[in-house]
């Protein structure tokens, strides 16, 4: 494991007027990218051989536009822990902002024991993202007491409409999705799913199976600052999903057509930014406080930065109930937060994620606090 220690020595040899905020090529890399160009810091970009383009050219710092100044290419993600790869971050004195990206495509151990650059977030927060093993978000938010929907660890007891998740077949990464409304209607969607190689047996026998809730979708993205020791709403926003988006936007006579030759899928393409009634911020608040005092003590020293809440809001009586099933312990993959009004109530004008992090960061720099944000 890298130690505190280690990563003092690093940030102790550091240049802190040349500090550079560096991050993975793809997921949320631009929106950190923009926001540290804003804050008058440097940026590189780790990126994949044959996918370099969107940073290399597109979005290159060149005549007083565009927000990457360097990339660095690999031939896999993973190689970002080779020790040349390593080297050209530290020469450019870079602060690593992870992603789950990051994580995905590299390898975790790697990353917990052989990654030398400080990174801004928590190292050990990453595993609690999994549904399955000691570390899943269930032990999390259960630590917290975050209502979540009802889970069935024997789908022979299933009483009620579920979502079932499995991870793919093709992607072990993603996870498929697919409801049902009894254990029949699970072993027969699940014995197709496999046919089809959708999923694995072996994928289907560690899905989680969670009480679907009807109700509005509203992913809460946050921001916990060690500096200030406050907690923040950066903005609020939904998921757009492949190819269950466009079957809804079909009339229903259309869709039992379609639903004929085509199933539901539920893979993520991107995000839309909404909003909730101000009656319902307390509580968002609340589940978020509660989230940042059950990390620290699970995983200290906790939440640093980014994470998020995806929630359904569900009707009362007597009142609407914030339920979460899902949750990003790092920056999330939506931009689109800086179009909610919430960090516009805070600080008078809006802000991105990626703007949020390099506030933070200079803010470390400039108190000499860069210890306290990285891991």
């Amino acid at each position: 494991m890298i130690t505190q220690k280690q990563l003092q020595g690093t940030i102790s040899a550091y240049d802190k007027s040349r500090i550079t905020v560096g991050t993975l090529g793809g997921h949320s890399a631009l929106d950190v990218c923009r926001g540290a160009k804003d804050q008058g810091l440097r940026t590189v970009v780790v990126c994949k051989r044959g996918r370099e383009k969107t940073y290399e050219k597109y979005y290159r710092s060149r005549e007083g536009k565009g927000v990457v100044d360097e990339i660095i290419l690999v031939d896999n993600f993973s190689d970002i822990t080779k020790p040349e790869a390593q080297q050209k971050l530290k020469e450019l004195n870079t602060i690593f902002v992870q992603s789950r990206y990051f994580w995905v495509y590299c390898n975790y151990k790697d990353i917990e024991n052989k990654f030398a650059i400080p990174l801004f977030g928590s190292r050990a927060m990453l595993k609690a993202e999994e549904r399955t093993g000691k570390d899943s978000q269930y032990r999390l938010l259960d630590k917290a007491g975050i209502k979540t929907p009802k889970r069935f660890t024997d789908p022979r007891r299933i009483d009620r409409l579920v979502m079932v998740k499995a991870s793919e077949a093709a992607r072990g990464y993603e996870r498929a999705f697919f409801l049902a409304n009894g254990y029949e209607d699970y072993k027969n969607k699940i014995k197709g799913m496999v046919e089809k190689k959708i999923i694995t047996a072996a994928s289907a026998k560690k899905a989680a199976i969670e009480e679907f809730i009807v109700g509005a979708q509203v992913n809460f993205n946050y921001f916990y600052s060690p500096l200030t020791g406050e907690l923040e709403l950066l903005g609020t926003d939904t998921r757009r999903q492949t190819n269950i988006d466009g079957i809804l936007r079909l009339t229903a006579a259309e869709q039992l057509q379609i639903m004929k030759h085509v199933k539901p899928q539920y893979v993520e393409t991107g995000h839309v930014a909404v909003t909730v009634k101000e009656s319902l911020l307390e509580k968002a608040f609340e589940i978020g406080e509660k989230f940042v005092a059950a990390a620290k003590k699970l995983y200290p020293p906790g939440i640093i930065g980014p994470f998020a809440l995806q929630a359904a809001v569900k009707p009362g009586p007597p009142e609407e109930e914030i339920i979460v099933f899902d949750i990003s312990a790092r920056i999330p993959g939506s931009p689109g937060i800086a179009a909610t009004p919430y960090t516009n109530y805070l600080y008078g004008r809006p802000l991105s994620t990626g703007s949020r992090i390099a506030m933070e960061i200079r803010q470390a720099i400039r108190q000499n606090r860069l210890m306290e944000i990285v891991t």
